[in-house]
């Protein structure tokens, strides 16, 4: 029986290790998924790219040079249309520093807090990247497509869940269950996309 091959996902968050692992499992794909912290030597990367496609990509090369193994990583945010597709790459330090989820939720709020309901629409983002040692690399994406409430509603979720309602919803992001939100989200939708890609690539 042969040893499963390890999979480097770059991340310490063990929620979205499973996530990743429940999909590579439903696929019928064998394979040992570790997250960052099974190599607490790494330093995190500096997130430097101008896309969430370069971002993932800095993120899993990173890995794969360091740990000598297959490397996925993922970048991911909110795109308001009304915005350019702003907060975008910026969307965990939108409000200036980083990852003050309440901050960049009320910033993002004022500053809609004149559109009306038919201009709010936005998506969620997601770049996922595979990468191996020697420098191969591949990139998927995926798009959850809704429109922006003007108030927050839900205590799921975490970031800009609260105010984004999924295309034929009538909840929002947080007021879907895990398995809900999965089903559908962005980080789901690239995170499945990559089934082929690890199957061709890694075995």
């Amino acid at each position: 029986m042969s040893t499963p091959r390890r999979l480097v996902l770059a991340t310490r968050n063990q929620h979205k290790v499973g996530e990743l692992h429940a999909i590579l499992g439903a696929a019928g794909l064998d394979v040992d998924l570790v997250g960052a912290d099974a190599y607490p030597e790494i330093p995190d990367v500096r997130e430097t790219g101008v896309t969430f496609a370069e971002n993932a990509l800095l993120k899993a090369h990173a890995l794969a040079q360091a740990t000598g193994l297959p490397a996925v990583a993922d970048d991911s945010g909110l795109c308001v249309d009304v915005l350019g597709g702003a907060p975008g790459i910026f969307s965990a330090r939108w409000a200036g520093k980083h990852g003050d989820d309440r901050a960049n939720l009320e910033l993002l709020l004022a500053q809609l807090s004149d559109i009306a309901a038919p201009h709010r629409t936005a998506h969620f983002a997601c770049a996922a990247a595979l990468a191996l040692p020697d420098g191969t690399e591949r990139v998927v994406e995926g798009r959850l497509l809704g429109t922006l409430r003007h108030e927050p509603a839900g205590d799921g979720g975490f970031g800009y869940d609260p105010i984004l309602q999924p295309l034929g919803e009538t909840r929002t992001c947080a007021e879907l269950t895990a398995e809900e939100k999965n089903a559908i989200s962005h980080r789901g939708e690239a995170f499945r996309a990559l089934v082929p890609l690890v199957r061709e690539l890694v075995g």
